[in-house]
């Protein structure tokens, strides 16, 4: 099954800045050949449902890996039935309509 996920991981008890953190889960999703769209507040991900999840795990461990002894994660998660449908399909809809 194909999803589309938004994903915030946030470090805790590392300091104030996370960009290291963050940038060590970028690379893991560009390893794993994922479309995704990094954001200021997090990164939209799309690709199959085990592999996006197995990224998902991959970079908490990494995060726990680099010394953080808490990892806070939001999610949102959204899948269709309907037809197959991508962050760049997303954004034009809005677009066109402006």
């Amino acid at each position: 099954m194909k999803v589309m996920i938004d994903l915030c991981v946030v470090p805790i008890g590392v300091g104030v800045s996370v960009s290291e953190y963050i940038a060590e889960c970028e690379k893991i999703i560009l390893k794993n050949d994922l479309k995704s769209q990094l954001h200021p507040y997090g990164t939209v991900i799309e690709g199959e449902w085990d592999l996006v999840f197995s990224v998902v795990k991959k970079c908490h461990q990494r995060v726990h890996e680099m010394g953080a002894p808490r990892v806070f994660t939001s999610l949102k998660v959204g899948t269709r039935t309907d037809r197959e449908q991508s962050m760049q399909d997303k954004i034009d809809s809005v677009t066109s309509k402006l």
